[in-house]
């Protein structure tokens, strides 16, 4: 199983490295064999107050592999997961349902729930593309690097760097 979560931009990689397209039927279906399916991580919860309360969903994660490894990653993250509100928790209770967990915080004045869902991800109009093979290149041995010429910094008195060591580097964006 691998999972890959950045924001709401998610990759699931297989076994060989490679993007695995999120797809239905991404794995083998039939006798003997292990269906290898990717599953979102959906987390839903209640958000804004009074007519403005609504409801926001976010997968948060893909997982390549059985429904009962997608089921323990999300049950670690529904045990881990600390809300925003309410800011002084009452009471926690996690609660499990077929698909997921549910958890409910009592804060001081109402109520706030939380729900874990695993879902099976049928179709990705926005999935990354699977990258080609790169062939490895051969290999030549590198010489030795030099030791590295201690240079002289000007200093301020209090021993702070005039110019600033990341000023004028190629490899910073």
């Amino acid at each position: 199983m691998t999972v890959i979560s950045t924001g709401d931009r998610m990759t699931a990689y297989g076994s060989a490295g490679f993007a695995v397209p999120p797809t239905a039927g991404s794995g083998t279906r039939g006798e003997g064999t292990k269906n290898v399916t990717t599953w979102g991580l959906v987390i839903e919860r209640t958000v804004g107050v009074g007519e403005r309360k609504h409801t926001e969903a976010h997968v948060v994660a893909h997982i390549t592999g059985l429904r009962e490894e997608a089921l323990a990653e999300l049950e670690r993250r529904a045990r881990s997961h600390s809300p925003e509100h309410p800011r002084s928790p009452k009471r926690r209770r996690l609660l499990r349902q077929n698909d997921g967990f549910l958890l409910v915080i009592d804060g001081a004045w109402q109520s706030f729930v939380t729900r874990f869902t695993v879902a099976e991800l049928l179709e990705d109009s926005d999935a990354p593309a699977v990258p080609e093979p790169v062939a490895e290149a051969p290999t030549v041995p590198h010489a030795a690097p030099a030791e590295p010429v201690e240079q002289q910094v000007e200093r301020y008195p209090d021993g702070v760097p005039v110019r600033p060591a990341w000023l004028g580097r190629d490899d910073l964006p």
